[in-house]
């Protein structure tokens, strides 16, 4: 017993070690570090280099927690009166995001030969842009107050709302549950979403009064507690655990919210590189040469879809042409969200390990692509116009 806790502790401590490093070499080349942990995790997995053995029961929960945290705290980032907001701004470029994004990974599914389920999963993969990535391109470019930034939030708005129903269909048809069954987790999905906004709306003072305390610790154990338990309580529900956390975070608003964020970022930051370098370690790096022609023919297609997505519902807010360039680019990234998909799905067993290759190759490629598409889009635009508009 003694020799099994000190490999885990060892083997622990490398990955650690190992994520803060390339979590500084991402910060000095400017990209995001998930698809440098993603890198990590097939070097140490399964067919890796050297292949990590007393993780698993670790590694397993702590992933899970991970994406508890990742979607807590994005819906923190919201109130309920601005996801309803956001809803009714942007609702046309929401649905013609999903057209033209999902169906492309959908489309791909269906040609290698997956299936219905591998089409609802790899076209949620392509669909969902990354919230976490896109909003450190927006926050390090200086764009938070440019005109057409609302219009990008508006559409992650949209997708995050989108998901809220997405990912209760996926669990469901990924547990093999009947045509009646899932129309019953939909709807109960459905219930649960309309219950936590009504509440958000209407009581989110007294839920944020019942979660916030003075005492760091006692805010701190009550956010994570109750972060759990209403995953869990979804979960049992047949409503996804990390839609839960996000109807949660939803319903906490004002000063509580902000505190919440900075106490934490920490520990979202923690267990989601940790879920990230998981994905990694479960999937098997020699299967991703065979698929890497088409996750770069998704790459060049959805890129294109995301930017005709963001150029168009920022013409409709009148932006100008620099702006819904800006927009469009800003949209590309893919990320935490679509490994979540992946995951899910390779958990249930209902899809093939060549689907999970190819959501890491897909993902690998859009999170760097992403971040560097959003710089150039600007100076390539300006090009273009052959002059030097002034404004945007």
């Amino acid at each position: 017993m003694g020799s099994h806790s000190a490999l885990v502790l060892i083997e622990l401590g490398a990955v650690f070690l190992g994520l803060g490093v390339l979590g500084r070499l991402a910060g000095r080349i400017g990209l995001s570090p998930i698809p440098l942990y993603l890198i990590g995790g097939l070097f140490f997995g399964q067919g890796g280099f050297v292949e990590l053995q007393g993780l698993e029961e670790f590694s397993a929960i702590a992933s899970e927690i991970g994406v508890i945290l990742l979607l807590l705290l994005l819906g923190l980032e919201y109130t309920a009166g601005e996801l309803v907001t956001g809803l009714k701004q942007s609702w046309m470029a929401g649905v013609l995001d999903i057209v033209l994004n999902f169906l492309p990974g959908a489309l791909i599914a269906l040609v290698l030969g997956w299936g219905g389920v591998g089409a609802l999963v790899l076209g949620g993969v392509t669909y969902i842009s990354s919230s976490g990535i896109i909003a450190k391109v927006l926050t390090d470019l200086r764009r938070l107050g440019n005109r057409e930034t609302p219009v990008v939030l508006s559409l992650l708005v949209f997708e995050d709302l989108a998901m809220a129903i997405y990912l209760p269909i996926l669990t469901t048809v990924l547990a093999g549950v009947s045509f009646a069954g899932g129309l019953r987790a939909v709807g109960i999905s459905l219930m649960v979403v309309t219950v936590v906004l009504v509440i958000a709306l209407r009581f989110g003072r007294t839920v944020s009064a019942i979660v916030d305390s003075k005492d760091r610790e006692v805010f701190l154990l009550t956010l994570i507690g109750g972060a759990l338990l209403v995953a869990g309580v979804a979960s049992a529900m047949q409503v996804s655990a990390a839609v839960g956390a996000f109807l949660l975070g939803i319903a906490i608003s004002g000063a509580t919210a902000t505190n919440a964020t900075r106490i934490l970022e920490p520990l979202r930051d923690l267990f989601a590189a940790v879920f990230f370098v998981v994905f990694g370690l479960n999937t098997d790096p020699s299967t991703i040469p065979p698929v890497l022609g088409y996750a770069l023919l998704l790459a060049v297609i959805t890129s294109i879809t995301k930017v005709a997505t963001g150029w168009w519902a920022a013409k409709r807010q009148g932006v100008g042409r620099l702006g819904r360039a800006r927009a469009g680019a800003a949209l590309i990234a893919r990320g935490e969200f679509s490994i979540v998909i992946a995951g899910l799905a390779v958990a249930s067993g209902a899809v093939t390990d060549e689907l999970a290759a190819l959501a890491t190759a897909y993902v690998l490629l859009m999170a760097i692509f992403g971040p560097v598409a959003a710089r150039l889009a600007e100076p390539a635009m300006r090009l273009i116009q052959g002059k030097t508009p002034q404004t945007v």
